[in-house]
């Protein structure tokens, strides 16, 4: 009973806090990072108009992507758990995947080994984020309204 209240609390302040204070008002400008090297020249940037299109639909499949992810989890988490088999018209088996990823563990202990110091790392490629803008006249009524490129 009391994990299920805790839960619920939890869900309830996290909600509270993404209306209170909204992600674009406590974002640090230190998440920035440069431009790619293949953005548009000036001849070839596209209209605002077509600007604003391409980003609506890319916040739109974001949020659908986001919905399906969550869809994914929950019926994951009844498949999950079920013994392989045959249910209905659907067949519930694990089979190993293909994909391959690098053993850190066994990497660190052979650098350690070979007294290499530590594992070079490097930064993942940077996410691209849309955010619909909110003009600074909103916040400040006196504030002269002003676009910051992102």
């Amino acid at each position: 009973m009391f994990k299920r209240f805790a839960r619920t609390a939890r869900t309830v302040a996290a909600g509270l806090r993404s209306v209170v204070t909204p992600a674009y008002l406590v974002r640090s400008l230190d998440d920035t990072v440069a431009d790619p090297a293949d953005v548009y020249a000036d001849e070839e940037m596209p209209t605002v108009q077509e600007i604003e299109t391409a980003a609506a639909a890319y916040v739109d499949a974001a949020d659908l992507a986001r919905a399906a992810d969550r869809s994914k989890r929950q019926a994951k988490k009844v498949l999950g758990r079920l013994p392989a088999g045959l249910y209905g018209r659907f067949l519930v088996e694990r089979v190993r995947s293909s994909r391959q990823t690098p053993d850190l563990e066994a990497i660190r202990a052979t650098y350690k080994r070979l007294d290499l110091g530590p594992v070079p790392m490097k930064d993942v490629a940077a996410s691209l984020r849309i955010t619909e803008a909110v003009q600074a006249a909103l916040v400040e009524p006196d504030a002269t309204p002003v676009l910051v490129a992102a």
